[in-house]
């Protein structure tokens, strides 16, 4: 059934994916409340009730969603002309899919009638055919007595539907489209059979841009009182990739392992490599001989906890800018794509580091050969 929101931001934010705080002998701080010097911010909010969560700011109307003007104009068109057609909402993570709909059912029912009227499924419930059949098929066959219009079924998570169910949907949302209207919430379009994407309008929600981003994360910061830096709040932005769920996350998560947000604190809370040791290890791959790069790399590893997927990811960004000649980097880039995929299937870390150095020193003595 539908759930209890709130809030003023322009994403959703069921916490799919918590930012986890590593617990670290400097400031010995886990993810429990009450953690970093003193009472952190977030119990000081409105009605002390001890810490907000990222439900707290989810927007209540469309005209509180800022990001993806061009499909909220549109929906709300829809609703005004009372038009509304079954909707396909996709897209990655904190993008404000689901958002978007419980903000068009607000509008569409009164609170009283969110009961009868709505029902919503996510991926925490049992959503196999017989779901599809029983209570997804008699909630849209049945009429409300005292109210007017269609009802509203919203399928968060489609994607995780098995095909069965997902083509047992097909007839369900054929045969009742007069009194009931589908929403279907997913990441993945291509886990949507074509069949259900023919029935609905389609919408892609985008990553939101920094911009976006930014003005709202001020309000929090406000709200909260948390002590934030400039490029505390780069970092946290530049993580979060457009995700504003997972924004407020790590904002949260830092708060409390560290008391205050700087760019630092932020990437040693979400395990990421600071740009200075990644311009390190860059330095001693293609500086160094084989021995003393392999050792300090590995020492930084063991003392920083990183993942050498994660040294990888930040690493390919340094060698778009470093100035190689287009032959070298192409043969390089092919050979941390060939790491990569290495590290996905489940092999040793150390023998794969060995062959990221090993493609950096090649590179660089065919850079002194070409010199």
């Amino acid at each position: 059934m539908a759930r209890a929101v709130g809030g003023n931001l322009p994403w959703y934010g069921r916490g799919r994916g918590r930012e986890a705080c590593p617990r670290t002998a400097e400031n010995g701080a886990g993810t429990g409340i009450g953690v970093g010097s003193g009472n952190p911010p977030w119990h000081r909010n409105r009605g002390g009730t001890g810490g907000w969560k990222v439900e707290k700011y989810r927007p209540q109307a469309l005209s509180e969603l800022v990001s993806h003007r061009d499909i909220l104009s549109t929906v709300q068109r829809f609703i005004s002309e009372d038009r509304l057609p079954h909707l396909l909402l996709y897209g990655p993570p904190g993008t404000g899919k689901t958002s978007t709909i419980l903000a068009c059912a607000r509008q569409l029912y009164r609170e009283r009638e969110f009961g009868s009227m709505v029902l919503e499924l996510n991926a925490s419930d049992d959503r196999g055919i017989d779901v599809v059949r029983g209570p997804i098929l008699s909630f849209a066959s049945t009429r409300t007595i005292f109210k007017k219009g269609f009802k509203l079924v919203i399928l968060d998570e489609a994607d995780a539907m098995t095909q069965d169910a997902q083509n047992a949907l097909r007839r369900v949302i054929e045969k009742f489209t007069e009194n009931t209207r589908f929403c279907l919430i997913c990441n993945y379009l291509s886990k949507i059979i074509p069949a259900l994407q023919s029935r609905c309008t389609r919408f892609r929600f985008g990553p939101l841009t920094p911009e976006l981003m930014v003005p709202r994360l001020q309000h929090v910061i406000q709200e909260e009182g948390v002590d934030v830096t400039e490029d505390g709040m780069k970092a946290v932005v530049t993580l979060s990739s457009g995700d504003m769920r997972r924004a407020l996350n790590i904002l949260q998560s830092t708060t409390m392992a560290f008391g205050k947000v700087t760019e630092e604190n932020v990437y040693t809370c979400t395990g990421h490599p600071l740009k200075s040791d990644i311009a390190n290890i860059l330095d001693w791959m293609l500086n160094q001989d084989f021995s003393t790069a392999y050792r300090k790399i590995t020492e930084l590893k063991t003392l920083k906890g990183l993942a050498l997927q994660d040294i990888l990811t930040e690493i390919h960004l340094f060698v778009h800018r470093v100035d190689f000649p287009p032959s070298i980097r192409i043969q390089l880039l092919i050979k941390m794509a060939d790491i990569e995929y290495r590290l996905a299937a489940g092999t040793s870390e150390k023998i794969q580091l060995s062959s990221l150095i090993a493609a950096f020193q090649v590179t660089r003595d065919l850079i002194v050969a070409e010199a």
